[in-house]
Parts: structure tokens; C-alpha cells; sequence
């Protein structure tokens, strides 16, 4: 197929489809986050890598849909689109998380209460996008986090970095000079990964500003961003029969998988980005949705993929205060866990039609 008959192909539901189904992982992953007892001990061991899938996913999306509108669009244009598709949400879930923060006591998890002027400075450094250290007053839960309201946001905050990354000079890199850094960027997390750098054989940092946790997740975005960005760029379609299906069990099945034992984790997590990951958004970017009932679905479940993710943390910590402060067991918390799980799905549906589409809809007449 040319690349001027697939520029034709103006949207990929499957691929938003499978956004959904990543977030719900994420979900499912921060859920049985409260009863691990170590970041090797968990029963959906591997779900953070759905973010390093929302990367790939990212970086094919926006390869796709705008590296041949250089020529008529601005930087700034760019910078305004994704500004309007991304921020409003954002700050919903900062807004959220501070109610929530408010509800759990105004508390460290050790305990200490946080005085109501460094609650207002750790929301207005949130909803600015802007990290704080560990130890910093404004990082009000005193467990690391980069985003102490909304501890997801450190996925957003990179991901505004490969935006800017993308506007100011990958979108005017030739393929074959792509290419390359693609290969570098891989080099360098593999690397990360076989020398341990986040000293316990995986990929799950990021979130934390502590020690080689930022160079990590600016790798893991990095690699991811640009290698579904040269992804977009050498698509040609294959033929793809139960695209969403194969695609979704792939998923569902690597990332559940219980930690490997050291090095071979790693290596595990690596090639689960580098080689499964793109195939995953290739073989779904070829496939397509027949059925009324089938396009709804997947529809739903792209739709409510970013709000969902943006928005389900905050209660999550709240599962957490309860499930600690009393002991709870997994056997006897699943239920309020579901609750959360449906409730936050509920809560980004009703965000998404009553505020997030309505403000998008008043800033896109405004600033483009």
C-alpha cells in the first residue's frame, strides 16, 4: 500500500480499543498493588508496562497523524492540540486527588499531617505539570512520588516531553536517521535493564524522582515514543483476522506473568517492549471492527481509556489507607476493590461527556 492511500486511513479503533483495554490492566495492576509485599510480589507483576504500550501506541498515533502537516501547521499549533487533548483531564485528576488527599486525613502514610499551605503549593506544582523531589514538603505523601496527588501523572509528564521531543526536531528526523535512534534508545534501556539500574530486575520506575528512576522513565518513553512514531512511519497493513481478540490476549497474558528471577525479567520486559508491543500495534492497526455491537464496544473502551487512567488513582489510595490501616485481606477487600475498579470506569464516563469533551470543545474555538 502507498503512503498516501494509508494517510487515508484517518482512525484506528482497534488501537484506541486496546488503549482501553492497557488502562483497565493498569487498574487491575494498582489493585493488587495494595497487597503486594514487594515490587516482585504481585499478581499482575508485569502491569506497568501497559504504560510503556501507551508510549508505543502514542508515538504511532501522533507519527501518523501529523508528520505530513509540517508544512501548513505550526509548533505552536501542535502544542495547542495536544494541550487541549490532554490537560483538562489533567487537571480534574489533580483536583481529585486533592479531595482525596483531604478525606485520607491530610497525612503522610507515616502519619504526619501536611499543613494546608504545602497541600495548595503540591496542587499547584500538579497541575503545572511540575515534579517534586523526594523529601520536598510538597511531596504531601512522603512515599517519592513525583506526583503526589495523582501518582500516574509522571506518564503524562514524559509523555508531554516526547511531545515537545516530537515537535521540536524527531519530526524532521529522515527514517533512516530514526531509525538509528530508535536503536540507540533500545541499546540504552537494555542496558538499564541487564545492568539493574532500578535495582530490582524491572521496569516499573518513572514515578519517582529518587536516584536512576527519572533517567529510567525518560528511557522507557524514549524508546517507546520514538519506536512507534518509526513504527507509523514503515506501516504497511497485513492481513489481520481477530485483530482486537489476539491483540487483547497478548496482553492479558504477558503482563499478569509472575516475576522471572532477575535477569531474565528483565530481559522479559525489555523484549516485551521492543518486539511484542510494536507487533501488538501492528497486527491491530491492520485489523478492522464489523458489527454494530463490536464498534461500541471498542468505541467505549477507547473513549474512556484516558479518563479512566487519569482520573482511578486517587481512589486507589484511599483502597489503600483502609486496606493497611485495618489489615484488610485480599479475600476479604476484592469486592471494594471491584467497586473502585467500576466506580472510577463510571466516574471517567461521566467526566469524559459532562466536562472533559465540553472544555476541549471551548478551548479548541478559542486557541485554534
Amino acid at each position: 500500500m502507498k503512503s498516501s492511500q494509508m494517510k487515508a486511513k484517518t482512525h484506528f479503533l482497534l488501537l484506541d480499543a486496546l488503549r482501553g483495554v492497557a488502562a483497565l490492566i493498569v487498574l487491575v495492576y494498582h489493585f493488587f498493588e495494595g497487597f503486594a509485599t514487594s515490587s516482585q510480589d504481585q499478581m499482575c507483576n508485569h502491569g506497568y508496562l501497559a504504560v510503556d504500550f501507551f508510549f508505543i501506541l502514542s508515538g504511532f498515533v501522533i507519527g501518523y497523524a501529523y508528520d505530513d502537516r509540517w508544512k501548513t501547521m505550526s509548533m505552536g499549533t501542535f502544542f495547542k492540540r495536544r494541550l487541549i487533548r490532554l490537560h483538562p483531564m489533567v487537571i480534574a485528576g489533580v483536583l481529585i486527588g486533592a479531595a482525596t488527599f483531604v478525606l485520607q486525613g491530610s497525612e503522610h502514610w507515616d502519619g504526619t499531617k501536611v499543613s494546608t499551605s504545602m497541600l495548595m503549593l503540591a496542587m499547584l506544582l500538579n497541575l503545572f505539570m511540575l515534579p517534586v523531589f523526594p523529601g520536598m514538603g510538597p511531596e504531601v505523601r512522603g512515599n517519592g512520588e513525583m506526583f503526589p496527588l495523582n501518582g500516574p501523572n509522571w506518564s503524562l509528564f514524559f509523555e508531554y516531553i516526547g511531545n515537545i521531543c516530537y515537535a521540536i526536531f524527531i519530526h524532521r528526523l529522515s527514517t533512516k536517521v530514526l531509525t538509528g535512534l530508535v536503536v540507540i534508545l533500545g541499546a540504552m534501556l537494555g542496558a538499564y535493564c541487564l545492568f539493574n539500574m532500578s535495582g530490582d530486575w524491572h521496569l516499573g520506575v518513572g514515578w519517582s524522582m529518587d536516584s536512576w528512576g527519572f533517567p529510567g522513565g525518560l528511557l522507557r518513553m524514549l524508546f517507546s515514543y520514538t519506536l512507534g512514531m518509526l513504527l507509523s512511519r514503515k506501516f504497511r497493513p497485513c492481513r489481520a483476522p481477530g485483530a482486537f481478540g489476539i491483540s487483547t490476549f497478548i496482553l492479558v497474558a504477558l503482563l499478569p506473568l509472575p516475576f522471572l528471577g532477575e535477569v531474565y525479567n528483565a530481559l522479559f520486559e525489555f523484549f516485551c517492549i521492543a518486539a511484542v508491543f510494536p507487533f501488538v500495534v501492528w497486527y491491530a492497526a491492520s485489523g478492522s471492527v464489523s458489527g454494530k455491537v463490536s464498534k461500541k464496544v471498542c468505541t467505549f473502551l477507547g473513549d474512556i481509556s484516558y479518563p479512566v487512567y487519569v482520573v482511578h488513582y486517587p481512589f486507589m489510595y484511599l483502597f489503600y489507607d483502609w486496606v493497611w490501616d485495618n489489615k484488610v485481606p485480599l479475600a476479604q477487600a476484592w469486592p471494594y476493590g471491584v467497586l473502585v475498579i467500576v466506580g472510577s470506569v463510571l466516574l471517567a464516563w461521566v467526566l469524559l461527556n459532562v466536562y472533559d469533551k465540553p472544555v476541549r470543545k471551548w478551548m479548541g474555538n478559542r486557541l485554534t
